[in-house]
């Protein structure tokens, strides 16, 4: 991950007045190069300070899941295929809150195109996924650009301790109401039908 690390703050080097510009698109491009969202907010962290680093982090996350809006509302079979992955990960249970996406957000090894799912799935429209996403993005691009360089450097108990503070707000961050649609409810299994009565 250094290494990594390492390769992309040189490239972002040579770009001179440009790099943020540059920072922002990589962040873009990030979904289809298979690069962590933590390690480029990381090198933002670096390369600009944590101030300018989050802001610009900010951004790119929040055009990136724009950016993943946008090619679901236009291809509705990712979007189905997308569900299908969801609902074997997470399985059919209460909606995850804001807060609780927020967090998992910061977990390196959960799927990003996943969390933004999450997010499409609680809100309504673009306007409200956009919100959602900006609020959700914001603690990821603060921790990973201001606390990056020690992430390294974190002994275990340290460790331990903010993977339990992070479960405890997870817990607190939670739905307190469920909303169920009737037919998701009263939903069928498939290949039964109805006993026919005598």
């Amino acid at each position: 991950m250094q290494h990594e690390l390492a390769e992309i703050l040189n490239i972002l080097k040579f770009a001179g007045i440009f790099a943020p510009v540059f920072f922002i698109l990589l962040h873009m491009m990030r979904q289809f190069l298979f690069l962590p969202v933590g390690l480029i907010c990381m090198a933002g962290g670096v390369l600009f300070g944590s101030v300018y680093g989050t802001l610009y982090s900010i951004i790119g996350i929040t055009l990136s899941s724009l950016l993943f809006y946008g090619l679901l509302k236009r291809m509705p079979n990712s979007l189905n295929r997308f569900m299908k992955i969801k609902r074997k990960i997470v399985g059919k249970r209460m909606p995850f809150s804001i807060g609780q996406i927020a967090i998992l957000k910061l977990i390196p090894f959960i799927h990003f195109s996943l969390l933004s799912l999450l997010v499409l799935e609680i809100t309504k429209g673009f306007k409200e996924y956009t919100k959602a996403s900006v609020v959700s993005n914001v603690p990821l691009a603060f921790m990973y650009s201001t606390f990056g360089h020690y992430i390294f450097h974190l002994s275990v108990v340290w460790g331990i301790g903010i993977a339990a503070m992070m479960l405890v707000f997870f817990h607190l961050l939670r739905t307190k109401e469920w909303i169920v649609k009737w037919e998701d409810f009263f939903e069928k299994e498939k290949g039964k039908t109805p006993a026919k009565s005598a």
